[in-house]
């Protein structure tokens, strides 16, 4: 069976994609201690090292065939401060090449925000793909959209890297084509049916705010600091990390109920989770939401790991 060591595993929505297609996870890393508690509960038998990165002795990692890894994406995110390399998490793309120095894994796979390639000019890109290039690999990348390659309808990009070791490489890395959306959101959103109280606004000066801007009963609308919006074609807006950290900032939507956000299950659905992974009870629902925003969505990188066992390289 392939394998994959996992970095900056998250909550495991690469891992679950790879392990969908056929891999086993070998190596896990993640430091943050709610991730790895949902990530535990999900993966029991995995071998998950609750560690900085950049304190792990890259010999007590063993042998692999792909290296994974969705490194930290706020440093490069239009969202975020763009800092890139200036910034620690930025810095972490480092500590991947350090063990791809050592590992020399047959395939590197990396997730990150679009934004990456336009990063300072196009010079974050240049740095990383350099770095794979210098150490052997023939570097290839593609931004897919969750809803054109995943079948999941979440407006949601991002970069897809896949650098292949050269000196065994056969053929070239072929990106899977893009698929109907045949998911719809009212599939996933629940509208008929009551959820948990938690998930509804009660305040009277937000319920009043919120259905005045609310035009449309099947849409999902984002909050942002000035405005209430909506996508088209009942699109679900992209999940973000800050959906556990700032107030206000999950998805809403209006049921036979009350105006409510997504729940924590119906984003989960939105990346492409299955219905038996879920989030143990030891964590807050804010970190449970910042994990899923964290995340991937799970079909696309299903679909890029089948692909790249059609390289015959892992066998």
């Amino acid at each position: 069976m392939p394998s994959i060591c996992s970095l900056f595993s998250g909550i495991g929505g690469i891992d679950l994609g790879f392990v969908q297609a056929g891999f086993d996870i070998v190596w896990a890393n993640e430091r943050d201690p709610a991730a790895c508690k949902t990530y535990r509960h999900n993966f029991p038998d995995a071998p998950l090292v609750e560690d900085d990165i950049c304190k792990i002795d890259v010999n007590s990692i063993p042998d692999f065939d792909v290296l994974t890894a969705g490194f930290p994406c706020q440093p490069f995110s239009i969202a975020g401060l763009q800092k890139g390399f200036k910034d620690r998490d930025g810095n972490l793309f480092f500590e991947i090449t350090r063990i791809v120095d050592v590992k020399r894994p047959k395939i590197v796979f990396l997730e990150n925000v679009p934004n990456l390639i336009e990063h300072d000019n196009g010079k974050t890109f240049l740095v990383i793909y350099s770095a794979l290039a210098q150490f052997g690999y023939a570097v290839y990348y593609r931004v897919l959209a969750a809803n054109e390659y995943g079948n999941v309808p979440q407006i949601r990009k991002r970069i897809f890297i896949v650098a292949v070791r050269e000196d065994i490489a056969t053929r070239k890395f072929v990106y899977p084509e893009p698929v109907p959306l045949t998911v719809r959101s009212n599939e996933i959103v629940q509208r008929h049916m009551k959820q948990h109280d938690i998930y509804y606004y009660t305040d009277p000066a937000m319920v009043r705010y919120l259905s005045a801007h609310m035009n449309d009963r099947n849409a999902i609308y984002r909050i942002t600091d000035n405005e209430v919006r909506w996508t088209k074609n009942q699109m679900c807006p992209t999940l973000t990390a800050n959906m556990g950290t700032h107030k206000d900032r999950v998805h809403v939507v209006w049921d036979d109920f009350g105006i409510r956000k997504l729940t924590l299950r119906e984003c989960l659905a939105f990346q492409g989770f299955p219905k038996d992974f879920y989030f143990p009870k030891t964590i807050t629902i804010n970190d449970a939401y910042k994990q899923i925003g964290n995340t991937v969505a799970v079909p696309v990188v299903r679909r890029i790991a089948v692909q790249i066992i059609k390289l015959g390289l892992l066998l």
